[in-house]
């Protein structure tokens, strides 16, 4: 059975990550297993660029297979802000209460009550023997300053996917179905299943 790092320590993102990859042959461990590993610096341009970063530098740290997930909000009426800098949109110590009032307060500086915008999510696994494979995901909807839902992390009490129901109000397997790291993820789960005995 193959091992695979999960470049996170985001315990939501990990869970969404496990119960995609369940069907496959792999043990899964995450960088919450191991003491003391440094941050890989995310100074890419896409999300495309960080979710390599990430899959090399620690793929070189461990010595093990890495899948690498960035991912974010792209706001149309901010120009695609905050974008890849989602998680540290209020800061690089930011939370997802201190992201989400600096998204609200961007919208209500701009006077928008609502946006159109999207999920974007690139994984990158890098095997040992050098090997990498990139996908990618995406998913339309509209941001509004009224949360909704409990459920979910990140910006989801805010991503409106119909006009009356966030992502945060949708079950975690329905938002593996549908989501942008969803999709990002049943393309490499294909790719992956190529490779693996």
């Amino acid at each position: 059975m193959k091992k695979i790092l999960l470049a996170s320590k985001n315990s939501d993102k990990l869970k969404e990550i496990r119960l995609a990859l369940q069907s496959l042959p792999v043990e899964i461990v995450s960088l919450a297993d191991f003491d003391d590993m440094p941050d890989a610096v995310e100074d890419g341009k896409t999300f495309e660029d960080n979710a390599l970063i990430k899959a090399r530098f620690f793929g070189a740290r461990t010595g093990l297979a890495c899948l690498a997930d960035d991912s974010g909000l792209e706001v149309d009426a901010l120009n695609g802000m905050p974008g890849v800098y989602s998680a540290r949109f209020s800061g690089y110590h930011a939370d997802d209460g201190t992201n989400n009032q600096t998204l609200v307060n961007e919208l209500k500086k701009i006077g928008v009550t609502e946006s159109k915008a999207d999920y974007r999510c690139a994984l990158a696994f890098v095997d040992t023997d050098g090997t990498e494979i990139i996908t990618d995901g995406k998913v339309d909807g509209t941001i509004k300053l009224i949360p909704k839902g409990s459920g979910g992390f990140g910006y989801d009490p805010y991503f409106y996917l119909s006009e009356s129901r966030t992502m945060a109000e949708i079950s975690p397997a329905e938002k593996n179905s549908i989501s942008h790291r969803g999709a990002a993820l049943e393309k490499m789960i294909l790719k992956l299943k190529g490779r693996l005995p």
